[in-house]
């Protein structure tokens, strides 16, 4: 009985230990995942919805780093509401409901900082810079923001309040350049939709948006744009419901992929 006993007993001890060997596997295991922010998972803590206000002229990268986020992070889900960063920071500063804020200018962020809506202060993730789009072609041979001046020439700009409409205007003062818009949108997206359905024969729209549209115009670039380029902001919004998420998209807009993915679509890096 006592050898029996001694016997079964050393079994047991040696089954524990291996089991025990296991258990600390899989915790380290576990531990190097939840270290790694690119590896996502069950480990990371991050789930449920996030919803997302971007400036027009983030839709495509957005979209994109979207769909990436979602697969380093199962469990989650991305919505974003595209529009002009100024109708976004009215409609955060009126309760709609939005986890980050992500605007294409820091006085559109101001209105939410200064309305004590941002949890925490913004960080600059891009920059963006003007150029004159104009249909597949170049019909008109424009050249420089003085063409836009010409008898008969049609030109879209976005409205002063939008970021891209107040860029807009700084170059167009910094060219000398005296100009009426046959028609003010409310987003980059609504200026460069002028030109490619054919109803204007320029819009000044950013770098980003012209490179989307690469199949359906043109982009001159000019000199001039160097005096207003758009720095991008985006923060944490106080009212978000789901904080722990937020954070880690802004993180992942952030990291080594989100600025490959920026600068994929023409966007430049924040200044060092």
């Amino acid at each position: 009985m006592t050898a029996r006993w001694n016997h079964r007993t050393r079994w047991t001890r040696a089954a524990l230990a291996g089991a025990v060997a296991l258990a600390l596997a899989l915790a380290v295991t576990g531990c190097a995942d939840e270290l790694d922010p690119s590896a996502g998972g069950a480990g990371d803590g991050v789930r449920g919805p996030v919803t997302v206000f971007a400036a027009a002229s983030l839709t495509e990268s957005f979209t994109r780093l979207g769909t990436e986020f979602e697969t380093a992070h199962p469990g989650t889900t991305v919505t974003f509401s595209f529009a002009g960063s100024s109708a976004l920071a009215t409609q955060v500063n009126q309760g709609a409901p939005a986890d980050v804020f992500a605007a294409a200018s820091p006085a559109t962020m101001r209105a939410v900082t200064d309305a004590g809506n941002a949890d925490g202060s913004p960080v600059t993730f891009a920059r963006n810079q003007l150029v004159i789009a104009v249909p597949k072609g170049n019909p008109r041979s424009v050249s420089g923001l003085a063409d836009l001046a010409r008898s008969g020439t049609k030109v879209a700009l976005c409205a002063p309040q939008v970021p891209c409409g107040a860029a807009a205007r700084t170059a167009l003062d910094a060219a000398g350049v005296p100009l009426t818009p046959v028609t003010l949108e409310q987003d980059v997206k609504g200026a460069l939709s002028k030109v490619r359905l054919g109803e204007v024969d320029a819009a000044l729209v950013y770098r980003t948006d012209a490179t989307a549209a690469a199949s359906e115009v043109d982009a001159v670039e000019f000199p001039e744009s160097a005096e207003a380029v758009n720095d991008y902001p985006i923060v944490v919004l106080r009212q978000a419901g789901n904080p722990a998420a937020a954070r880690e998209f802004v993180a992942y807009v952030r990291s080594d992929r989100g600025r490959a993915a920026l600068s994929a679509a023409g966007f430049q890096p924040p200044r060092a």
